[in-house]
């Protein structure tokens, strides 16, 4: 049957209406209830139900992709840019094994995402068919929640039940595993569920009004305060009311990997990213602060090195999260504030007005200049008058220039040349810096930036990438081509696993163990053979031109192969089992 916007026109005549529908043509019903516009997959024998469903219908878009966790990979990026649940689709067995990596990697920075899964008829689980798998115990450690729909007539419910979940409270994917008898059987369809109700999940949004009230009077009564934030702001949607709340106290301000974008990267209360690879005034900042307001972070190893460490110096901890789970996991806080970001900063904002207090403008004064002794250090220099090598970093801070004040993603890989990005491309917005954080998935940043530009035709979208990473979804280039997505791929083309051998420079004595690559394609030809343009830069004089030029072909995707420095280091850098302020900030340090 054919299933149209038509038949969408209003929730009340969907729930009117009662007719005979198979599991497949529900599934479809429920995604449009949802709003889903785009959906990434590869189909196979189990879903080939629901494919034959999609085909009936013309109100969301269907993207093949060339490999699963391209697929699950697209729907993230697109999720991460638009603040939507993303969708993907993948059949038994293979297609679910493949997708693991993508909900994972989902799983681990928060994101919100439903996976259906195409699964053997429910008289095969259990048996080794062909193409089964256990798909339920297989995500589990990886999802917010998994489902296997057993009967046609759940098939409404669970799909209400599987977006709230991975919408609400701590974001997160969830998957919905779908056997093939199912998909065909009929039910009658009497509409899509208007409400959920799950007595066993319901997340806290507001906080504790007396827990803000205690921060309140922490905050105002700090000489050295500092403001903490990670990917909660941004998943939260709460960039606004933490900048309102920045300006009103005027505190030192940094984010994590995942939280760049929320502090303008060009507002001067902004000490850069902390952690690993942060800078020395934000590492500092974070040691030596005596109240700490920590929102929607979660202390993880990047950021605070060795805890022990980090416990030696005395500090009072505000630790805001809307995962009670989160808080005093690594670092025990002493004001925990359990709810939603947004709703939370909302309510200390308010209390902070109705008060009339204000910071110690005295200390504050003082704490900034102890703040701008250690910015003096410029922990980010590098040879910027090298004229015969190109030098990653200058790169990125090319890019950051000629785009400032354009509407522009950056996605990337996993490596030195995310590092180099996080560290020098100026991010003055949200949803902007699209990567993997916790999991730190090689092979994102393609499937990552063609989800977004779907949902953003206009931006314009760069993948920093390196000649590793890259290859690992190479073959998604096909899928620009075919859905006509022109992003701009930036490969740091090092011949190294940079990052690898960075670390075998600095704690193996130098012993390159396989991470030199000898055998690299030709990227120019390769593009070429995608059908798009191909780029070779070599020469620092060439980085801006070859820039320029890649942007004027906005309807193109353009591969830009840099022959970068291959000796080059991410520095500053907080090595393995140190304190975040015991920092190499260059080759002399070592």
């Amino acid at each position: 049957m054919e299933i149209t916007k038509a038949e969408l026109t209003s929730a009340a005549a969907a729930n009117a209406a009662s007719q005979d529908l198979r599991g497949a043509e529900i599934l479809v019903k429920c995604l449009q209830a949802e709003g889903v516009k785009f959906i990434w997959g590869y189909p196979g024998g189990a879903v080939l139900h629901i494919y034959d469903a999609l085909y009936k219908q013309d109100t969301m878009q269907h993207v093949l992709v060339r490999h699963e966790q391209a697929a699950v990979h697209a729907a993230d990026g697109y999720a991460r840019a638009t603040g939507d649940v993303g969708c993907a689709l993948v059949t038994s067995g293979p297609g679910v094994t493949n997708a693991v990596t993508g909900i994972a990697t989902a799983y681990m920075d928060s994101i919100p995402m439903v996976i259906i899964t195409g699964q053997v008829p429910t008289a095969a689980i259990g048996l080794d068919a062909f193409q089964e798998c256990d798909t339920v115990g297989i995500t589990r450690p990886i999802v917010k929640h998994n489902f296997l729909v057993k009967d046609v007539r759940q098939m409404a419910d669970v799909m209400r039940k599987a977006f709230h979940i991975a919408r609400s409270g701590r974001p997160g994917p969830v998957v919905v595993d779908i056997p093939k008898d199912v998909s065909f059987n009929k039910t009658a369809w009497t509409g899509y569920p208007e409400s959920v109700e799950m007595r066993s999940y319901n997340p806290v949004r507001k906080g504790h009004s007396g827990q803000i009230r205690k921060a309140l009077q922490l905050l105002m009564t700090a000489k050295r305060p500092y403001i903490y934030t990670g990917g909660g702001v941004i998943l939260g949607d709460a960039t606004a009311e933490l900048r309102e709340l920045a300006d009103m106290l005027g505190f030192p301000c940094t984010n994590t990997l995942m939280g760049l974008g929320a502090i303008k990267g060009s507002d001067p209360r902004f000490l850069g990213m902390l952690g690993m690879h942060g800078t020395l005034e934000a590492n500092n900042a974070m040691q030596n602060c005596d109240v700490l307001l920590a929102v929607g972070a979660r202390f993880d190893d990047r950021v605070i090195g060795n805890p022990k460490h980090f416990a030696q110096n005395e500090r009072k901890i505000v630790h805001i999260d809307v995962d009670p789970s989160s808080i005093s996991k690594r670092v025990k806080v002493d004001i925990p504030i359990v709810g939603d970001v947004k709703e939370v900063l909302s309510e200390l904002i308010a209390m902070i007005k109705e008060s009339g207090v204000k910071p110690d403008a005295a200390a504050l004064a003082g704490w900034w200049e102890t703040i701008e002794g250690w910015r003096k250090r410029d922990c980010l220099r590098y040879d910027r008058g090298n004229q015969d090598v190109i030098k990653p970093q200058y790169v990125i801070e090319t890019l950051s220039a000629l785009t400032r004040g354009v509407d522009t993603y950056i996605t990337s890989d996993v490596g030195q040349h995310q590092m180099w990005a996080a560290q020098y491309y100026k991010f003055d917005e949200p949803r902007r810096w699209i990567n993997s954080g916790g999991l730190g998935t090689m092979g994102v940043g393609i499937p990552y930036a063609m989800g977004i530009k779907l949902a953003k035709p206009e931006s314009e979208v760069y993948c920093v990438t390196g000649e590793g990473s890259v290859q690992m979804c190479i073959q998604e280039l096909s899928t620009c081509l075919q859905y006509n997505t022109p992003i701009k791929v930036l490969a740091l083309n090092n011949r190294y696993l940079g990052m690898v051998r960075q670390w075998q420079e600095l704690d193996y004595e130098g012993r390159y163990s396989h991470s030199y690559m000898d055998a690299l394609p030709n990227f120019v030809k390769l593009a070429e053979a995608y059908g798009h343009v191909g780029m070779l830069i070599e020469h620092p004089r060439d980085v801006e031109p070859a820039l320029r030029e890649a942007r004027k072909l906005k309807d193109r995707t353009v591969f830009m192969d840099f022959r970068t420095d291959p000796t080059e280091n991410v520095f500053p850098m907080v090595q393995a089992g140190k304190g975040i302020t015991e920092m190499l900030l260059g080759s002399e340090d070592l």
